[in-house]
């Protein structure tokens, strides 16, 4: 009955809806930090950090009401990740390209994030894979390491604090790393089961 509740609710949702327009919001903004990341100079770095900040904000909002107001709608469901792997992994690469992050490092975070959301696409056929249980530990990480390496703290600390706050980025980073590649496995295993068990049926 429950399920069935949560259909009538998805299907009755609008498509222009405040958590659409959020998720749009985010792929727009995608494009405008990429570009400003290509740019020469500490503000237009900060500037470009201003700018994931504002997206990775709409990627909080937009799921939040579109699960408290009912706004679930099928674009939404394939929107958002796309969104979400957008900016982050744009982040990776561009921080890659400018020398501040290994690039095996991206390749490894990238190879994850694809795979995994491929599988759990189409895995939808058989059933819905349950968020992994450090998925938000990893976006966490994830972000607090992306946005201390993109920030041009120089621009307004001296050397010290500086140097401690890039170092506690590194140290997220190397922490989302192993988030990544743990819940990734993880997935994998809910997969090989979910497929056992309707095998087996």
């Amino acid at each position: 009955m429950n399920a069935k509740t949560s259909t009538v609710q998805e299907r009755s949702a609008p498509l222009l809806n405040v958590a659409n327009a959020l998720t749009v919001l985010r792929l727009i903004l995608v494009p405008v930090f990429i570009w400003l990341m290509l740019q020469s100079g500490e503000p237009v770095r900060l500037a470009a950090t201003v700018v994931f900040i504002a997206a990775a904000i709409t990627d909080k909002l937009d799921g939040q009401l579109a699960r408290s107001r009912n706004l679930i709608t099928s674009f939404g469901k394939i929107a958002d990740p796309i969104a979400d792997k957008a900016l982050t992994l744009s982040a990776f690469i561009l921080l890659s390209v400018d020398g501040r992050l290994w690039w095996w490092v991206t390749v490894v975070i990238i190879v994850r994030e694809l795979g995994i959301t491929v599988l759990r696409f189409m895995m939808l056929r058989r059933a819905v894979m349950a968020a992994s249980r450090g998925g938000k530990l990893k976006t966490t990480l994830q972000m607090v390491g992306i946005i201390g390496l993109l920030t041009p703290w120089a621009l307004f600390l001296p050397d010290p604090p500086t140097n401690a706050l890039t170092a506690i980025a590194y140290a997220a980073i190397g922490a989302a790393l192993v988030v990544t590649v743990v819940t990734g496995v993880d997935y994998i295993i809910q997969a090989r089961r979910i497929g056992r068990a309707q095998g087996g049926a």
